[in-house]
Formats: structure tokens, C-alpha cells, sequence
């Protein structure tokens, strides 16, 4: 049997890049990332006995690192309440460059809920299997799948929306320029012959 030393370092090994792109996507600075990681194999470290073996580590570790995440955002909330609502507002007010050049994906995305969003990502970034999400979010795998599936159609609705405002805008812009839309402009040739 090998030491708690040495199965920390093979877990590590093991883990650690898939570990730290989890953290990466869910942060805004990679510094914050390298705190979560780091906090995770803390908790690794402490509850070496829990650990499960082999593939089932990973997503674990997964389950660690969301709940450490969660406690970094908590965090940063409370440090920076009132610089969030004033960005909140002046996004709302003038969208940034990144926000312009999001796809329409990542601004559906955007607008689910926190469980949603986080199902999504396990499974499109992380390339997790339901039994793994189930064991990252501490979730039966039926819990999952059914969830998995109300987030997807949460997601076709957003997206159906973003594309009936996009549509809309553009509709608005065409109008004042000037010019027809072809919707009208169909339907003006058809009243004209009347």
C-alpha cells in the first residue's frame, strides 16, 4: 500500500490539468483559478480517505471544486457589491465590446440559471458522462438527466428569444433607414395591386 504522500502526488498527476481548466472557465482572472485549484487538493488533501479511486476521483474533485468556487463568488459578491451593481447598470445601459461579440450561444447561456449554466458546462466543456455530473453536483443520475434535460429546453427558449430581439433590432435599424423591410415591403406590393 503506498503512502497518503504518494496517492496525493498520483492523484494529483492525474487530475490536476483537467482541474485547473475547470477553474479557468468559471473564473474571471486565472489567479483566482490557481486559488481554487489549490483550495481543492487542500480539501483533497485533508479527506485523502474519501477520495474515491481511480477515474471516480476526477469528478470528486469536480464536486470539491464547485463548492470551493462557490465560496470564492460568495466572496467576491460581498467585496464587491456595489462596483457589481454599477457595472450591471452601465452594461445594461451600453453593452461592452464582449458583450457585441458573444455568440448567441454564450449570450443564451448567460441568461439561465446558475444549475443550468453549470450542467451545460460539465457537459459541453468538461466532457463529463451524467454519472460523473451526478457525482460533481451531488445528484442522483435520474436528478441529472431530467435537469439536464429542462436545462437544454430552457436553452432552446432563450436562444429562440435572443433571436426574435436580434431579429427585431434589426427590423428597427432597417425600418430607420429608410428603407422597406422585405416583410413590408411584400405586403405593400400586395395592398398596392388591391
Amino acid at each position: 500500500m503506498s503512502s497518503p504522500e504518494q496517492q496525493f502526488s498520483d492523484l494529483f498527476e492525474r487530475t490536476h490539468g483537467a482541474l485547473l481548466g475547470y477553474a479557468v472557465r468559471r473564473v474571471t482572472d486565472p489567479a483566482d483559478a490557481a486559488d481554487v485549484v489549490a483550495e481543492t487538493y487542500l480539501v483533497a488533501w485533508r479527506r485523502l480517505e474519501d477520495v474515491p479511486p481511480g477515474a471516480q476521483a476526477r469528478p470528486w474533485l469536480f464536486g470539491v471544486a464547485r463548492r470551493v468556487l462557490a465560496n470564492h463568488h460568495r466572496g467576491e459578491r460581498r467585496r464587491h457589491a456595489l462596483a457589481d451593481r454599477l457595472r450591471d447598470s452601465l452594461h445594461q445601459v451600453v453593452p461592452g465590446p464582449d458583450v457585441l461579440g458573444e455568440s448567441l450561444v454564450e449570450r443564451a447561456v448567460s441568461r439561465l440559471g446558475e444549475d443550468d449554466r453549470e450542467l451545460l458546462r460539465l457537459v459541453a466543456w468538461e466532457e463529463l458522462a451524467r454519472e460523473d455530473i451526478a457525482v460533481a453536483m451531488g445528484l442522483s443520475r435520474g436528478a441529472v438527466r431530467v435537469r439536464l434535460h429542462r436545462a437544454r429546453a430552457r436553452l432552446r427558449e432563450v436562444m429562440t428569444q435572443l433571436e426574435d430581439e436580434l431579429e427585431l433590432v434589426a427590423a428597427q435599424r432597417f425600418e430607420t433607414s429608410g428603407h422597406d423591410h422585405p416583410r413590408w415591403a411584400t405586403a405593400r406590393r400586395g395592398t398596392e395591386e388591391i
